[in-house]
């Protein structure tokens, strides 16, 4: 299945400290509780600084509340059921990722793994790799980074919209136990990422642990879901900062 992390807010693995035990859903409702059913319909995000990073992603479902396709403006990821079972995502784009939705410059939650979770099951610590070009070699040199993220103490609101695309189905089927047979890395990367409340902030760290870029989100409820967000990215030297306010609508709404 190509793109299953799609959904992931903090939506992509060495695992730690991880309960093994529980499913997806059940380590959620453990959280939450039972929820509200909202799914998100669409989201918008607007740059205060450029007009032409502005952002509009469409989620649209069938009569029965299935999500069948995601649309950014220029890309769909389609969702494809048999018997009532997601059976495969085909298409590209990446929106639904934060790192994507705010231009964050790194990639954590594509290549990184889980060092650490919280007492939530939210991955805490992420370390993942990056390439420095070194100008006196002329090569570039692997250098280890990490994310490290905070969460309100509020439901994923990706959590309905992701079992309504029937991959929270498929999650519930994979255990992170490394002493069953293999499974599709995608799909235990997927799950072991997987938050179960809404991420706030999420600070990049180097090697020697300076923070080199922040991302703050500052959201406005309804109960357990956030009708909007502010959103300021900056780095640690003051060169690349962003604000941008983003905008959840429900189907129904």
């Amino acid at each position: 299945m190509k793109r299953i992390n799609y959904l992931l807010l903090m939506s992509s693995l060495a695992v730690v400290n991880f309960s093994c035990d529980k499913s997806t859903s059940d380590e959620f409702e453990d959280v939450n509780g039972n929820i509200e059913t909202k799914l998100i319909s669409s989201i918008d995000v607007t740059s205060a600084e450029d007009s032409d990073e502005d952002t509009k992603i469409l989620f649209s479902y069938n009569a029965d509340f299935r999500l069948t396709s995601i649309f950014d403006g220029t890309e769909t990821t389609n969702f494809v059921y048999e018997n009532g079972n997601l059976s495969d995502v085909t298409g590209q784009g990446d929106n639904g990722n934060v790192e994507e939705l705010y231009d964050s410059p790194y990639d954590a939650f594509e290549t990184g793994h889980v060092e650490e979770y919280d007492d939530n099951g939210n991955p805490s610590v992420i370390k993942f790799v990056e390439y420095n070009y070194d100008y006196m070699t002329g090569e570039e040199e692997m250098v280890y980074y990490t994310a490290e993220i905070s969460y309100d103490d509020k439901p994923n609101p990706f959590y309905k919209t992701t079992e309504a695309a029937g991959m929270i189905d498929v999650m519930d089927k994979v255990q992170l136990n490394f002493a069953v047979a293999p499974q599709p890395q995608e799909i235990l990367k997927a799950k072991a990422l997987f938050p179960n409340n809404n991420p706030s902030q999420v600070v990049y760290k180097n090697e020697e642990g300076e923070i080199e870029y922040t991302i703050n989100m500052s959201y406005t409820y309804d109960g357990d879901y956030p009708t909007t967000a502010t959103v300021s990215s900056v780095s640690a030297d003051g060169g690349d900062s962003e604000t941008y306010l983003t905008t959840f609508t429900y189907v129904g709404e």
